[in-house]
């Protein structure tokens, strides 16, 4: 029998019930999806395939709806906690959690948060929160610098706006930076990434974070046009001059109202720039007090202990390293001190040696002057007297200002010394008697006409700086031949930390400030003679203007 035979409803009929036939007398199979027909193109039931492909769809929905809303919830806890625990620091002006501030603060809060960094106790902490726009975080090796360097400028980097700049001596000394910035931004800011060929940092913000050098004062120029809303320089004592840094100042700025440009440095005591360092943060105020600089920034030295690192300082073995380092390096990397300079000229200089309290000199002790003249530097003057129990010279005054004519300078030499018994003969830079191509007078006749007896001082660089050695030297009854009045700032900074001439260890370098230098050389070399005539005149005050017999030497 045939399989229409057996299974006749498989195969289609007509209205008479007979069998459909094919051509070849064969019955049809029935309509309907045929053996091994699934497959591309082929639709079958379409109401009931939509229907099951929309029930699946919402069960994913569905799942995805119950996913997002216990997210949610998680995301209000963890709002509420952060909520309480901005609360338990509110106050603080700064961003930063010290470990204070996390007392108390629930386990899983903190794992939730993932704290990736938390400065330690002390000056790293008050470095992190200054608020000033200007702040030098500096002192003992050790105490953490580099790496609060490398935190400080995150604060804005949920910010489009921010642009920080990170700057070091030279290209080679960023490297170690780099390499901390590669493990700790990534983790801080996920998504961020790191331009090799030009040092910069992207964040999913759209903040940027720069790494550049100032090998030389004209590198600045590779950022004249560019804004920065924070810029830092790590060892900034290894810059010659402030040109640089004062320079940069100049470049921050903000279109961010949220944003508040800060400038950071660090460094430790000695270098090249120490001097000026120095001047600009360590000597206007005492450590950790604010202060307003002449450039209207405000400003604040944080100093940095071995102590304060508790992952250096624990064990000692750090300390002891810097215990056997040389007096000078031990002094500056262990003892944090700015009152030695590495490569200083005059080692031997001691504040608490050759800075002596003022005091009213006796109106018989002979007084003498050197002047170093400069219009475009400093003018430095510094007035001495002799001790006559000991011929100890006592620097009791000084003059150092920038911009002076030689008419500016007579006046104010003549209104400095009124309160002196007499006129203070002296020597002058043999630079201020040269003619410049002008038909008037020199500045050393000027100083001449307006009654100041001067003659050529004795420019002899390297016998003048033996001379001031010899002066230094502590003699046999305690007491060194020089001595200054803590009232003349200029000369002890100079003398503390003038450096040596690399190329001419004998000679001081030049580039530094050295005026008021010069003029205690000069003063030194010198030293008028006081002859019997002017032995009795010095005692009496001048009633009338002193007119110099000698038109060369002045007196």
């Amino acid at each position: 029998m045939q399989d229409w035979e057996i299974n006749p409803d498989n195969y289609l009929k007509d209205s008479e019930g007979s069998f459909v036939l094919k051509k070849d007398g064969t019955p049809r199979r029935k309509g309907g999806r045929p053996k091994g027909s699934k497959g591309k193109g082929y639709n079958y039931h379409s109401k009931t395939k939509a229907t099951m492909q929309a029930n699946k769809s919402i069960k994913e929905k569905q799942k995805k709806i119950k996913k997002t809303a216990s997210k949610l919830e998680a995301y209000k806890k963890s709002l509420e906690n952060n909520k309480k625990t901005l609360k338990k620091i509110e106050g603080s002006e700064a961003s930063v959690t010290s470990p204070e501030d996390l007392e108390g603060v629930p386990k899983a809060l903190k794992e939730e948060a993932k704290i990736l960094f938390q400065p330690n106790e002390g000056p790293q902490t008050d470095f992190l929160a200054a608020s000033e726009t200007d702040v030098l975080y500096g002192g003992a090796a050790g105490g953490g610098k580099s790496y609060a360097m490398l935190v400080d400028p995150l604060r804005y980097c949920h910010r489009p706006a921010h642009r920080a700049l990170i700057l070091r001596r030279s290209m080679p000394e960023l490297r170690e930076l780099i390499d901390k910035s590669r493990e700790l931004y990534p983790k801080a800011f996920p998504g961020c990434k790191f331009r090799e060929v030009e040092k910069i940092w992207n964040f999913p913000s759209g903040a940027k974070l720069e790494f550049g050098f100032l090998e030389r004062d004209a590198d600045v120029y590779r950022y004249q046009g560019q804004a920065y809303s924070w810029i830092g320089f790590d060892e900034i004592t290894h810059l010659n001059t402030e040109f640089s840094w004062n320079y940069l100042a100049s470049r921050l700025r903000t279109t961010d109202s949220e944003i508040t440009p800060y400038m950071r440095c660090t460094a430790n005591p000695g270098g090249v720039g120490a001097h000026w360092v120095k001047k600009r943060y360590v000597s206007p105020e005492e450590p950790n007090v604010s202060f307003t600089g002449k450039d209207g920034l405000t400003r604040r030295f944080i100093t940095a202990r071995l102590e304060d690192n508790p992952y250096l300082a624990k064990d000692g073995r750090y300390e002891q390293m810097l215990k056997a380092l040389p007096e000078v390096q031990r002094k500056q990397l262990l003892e944090g001190s700015w009152d030695v300079t590495e490569g200083a000229a005059f080692t031997e200089f001691d504040l608490d040696v050759h800075v002596i309290p003022p005091f009213e000199i006796p109106i018989s002790w002979e007084r003498i002057k050197g002047i170093d003249y400069g219009y475009a530097s400093e003018s430095a003057c510094v007035w001495a007297t002799i001790d006559p129990d000991d011929n100890t010279l006592i620097i009791y005054r000084e003059l150092y200002r920038k911009g002076l004519t030689g008419e500016d300078l007579a006046v104010m030499l003549t209104n400095m010394e009124l309160e002196d018994p007499y006129s203070v003969q002296g020597v002058l830079d043999t630079a201020a008697w040269n003619r410049t191509g002008t038909t008037g007078p020199t500045v050393g006749e000027t100083l001449q006409r307006a009654g100041h007896k001067l003659r050529r001082s004795d420019k002899n660089r390297i016998q003048g700086k033996i001379q001031i050695h010899e002066y230094l030297r502590v003699q046999s009854n305690g007491r060194p031949k020089l001595q200054i009045f803590s009232s003349c700032p200029n000369l002890i900074k100079e003398l503390q930390g003038i450096p040596l001439d690399k190329s001419n260890p004998e000679d001081v370098d030049t580039h530094a400030p050295d005026h008021a230098y010069d003029a205690l050389r000069y003063l030194i070399m010198s030293r008028p003679k006081v002859n019997d005539v002017f032995s009795k005149f010095r005692n009496l005050r001048m009633e009338q203007a002193y007119t110099p017999a000698d038109a060369e030497f002045g007196y």
